[in-house]
């Protein structure tokens, strides 16, 4: 997902290895072009070195969030659980082929305009209101008697468009960023310790997490 525009992709894999996962993602390449850095888990596909290589060729910056941390990654997975919702009901009448629906439920949520940004995923990355279920409806209402423009009004046009449309989703990210972090300033507890105190830690290990003694917390002078 594209944390701008929040335009999402997802594609059917039958076993989410190093390689099928570095092959969807230069799939998804080769239609939007390479980009500057991606966020990912600490998956051990995302940490292989077939991954890591790939993006180095690439020049793109691999960042990876923290552990134990999925807040990082909110907006992803907040669609994650979207998208399972919109399966699990497509499943239950076509179990066996929803890997075909998957196209039909990502475009569904790319038409919806996004509460954080005032405008849907498809209206930012292509600068236009695709045409979908609702234009149909439109059309059959309302003919479409405008005027054909030149090559060159219609570029400047689409350019005008998409500054407008990408400064008002960030002034609209930002106000939905700021209502998010009161909330979670509300419910956050301010916490201090002092030398000598008991603190609890959790360390990542290769195979298992396990919860650790509790430990002294020390100063580092």
């Amino acid at each position: 997902m594209d944390p701008v525009t929040r335009y999402p992709e997802a594609f059917p894999l039958r076993s989410a290895t190093a390689k099928n996962v570095t092959n969807a993602l230069l799939g998804f390449f080769t239609r939007f072009g390479l980009p500057q850095e991606i966020q990912s888990d600490r998956g051990s596909n995302f940490c292989s070195n077939l991954f890591q290589q790939v993006l180095a060729e690439l020049g793109v910056r691999h960042v990876k969030s923290s552990a134990y941390h999925p807040e990082t990654q909110g907006a992803l997975e907040r669609y994650h659980q979207t998208l399972k919702s919109m399966l699990k009901k497509y499943c239950m009448e076509h179990s066996k082929d929803w890997d075909k629906g998957l196209p039909f439920l990502l475009f569904a949520t790319r038409e919806v305009p996004q509460e954080s940004l005032g405008f849907s995923p498809n209206e930012l990355v292509f600068g236009h209101r695709v045409r979908g279920p609702l234009s149909l409806v439109k059309e059959a209402w309302s003919s479409d008697n405008s005027t054909s423009k030149s090559l060159l009004q219609y570029v400047i046009d689409f350019k005008t468009r998409i500054h407008e449309t990408l400064e008002l989703a960030r002034e609209n990210l930002k106000s939905a960023q700021a209502r998010m972090k009161k909330w979670y300033d509300d419910k956050t507890q301010q916490r201090e310790f002092r030398v000598g105190d008991e603190v609890l830690v959790l360390l990542p290990l290769q195979e298992m997490t396990c919860f650790l003694p509790f430990l002294r917390y020390a100063s580092r002078c």
